[in-house]
């Protein structure tokens, strides 16, 4: 798929999720993706401060800014393109953050079913 052209996994055009902090793969707002890539960056989250601190545990500090990286850091509240096999592991060990559904990428679909998203999604 196009990075220029995205569908949202309700299959409309997608959203962009988050310009400040400037988040996405192609750190243009979007959880778009391309087959570089790899981490699957497709669910627009709203990070909660139980969701960083397991994400730290398993390895990936999204607290500590990285300027080299373009990374700000991320605090509670904060929407960023997360990588799909760490919003589903989250799921499963109980602290997935919450989701915007119309900036989430319709790949996501590929990993996690459609009635799923939707228990995280937030009212738009």
């Amino acid at each position: 798929m196009s990075k220029e052209f995205a569908l949202n996994a309700l299959g409309q055009p997608l959203v962009p999720c988050s310009f400040e902090p400037l988040t996405g793969f192609f750190r243009d707002g979007c959880c778009k993706t391309d087959s570089n890539d790899l981490g699957r960056h497709l669910v627009c989250a709203i990070v909660s401060s139980e969701f960083l601190q397991f994400s730290f545990e398993m390895g990936n500090d999204l607290i500590t800014p990285r300027p080299e990286f373009q990374f700000p850091g991320l605090v509670p509240g904060d929407q960023w393109c997360l990588c799909i096999n760490r919003w589903s592991e989250a799921l499963e060990a109980g602290c997935a953050p919450k989701i915007k559904l119309e900036s989430t990428h319709i790949k996501a679909l590929d990993s996690v079913p459609l009635d799923v998203l939707k228990q995280y999604s937030i009212p738009v």
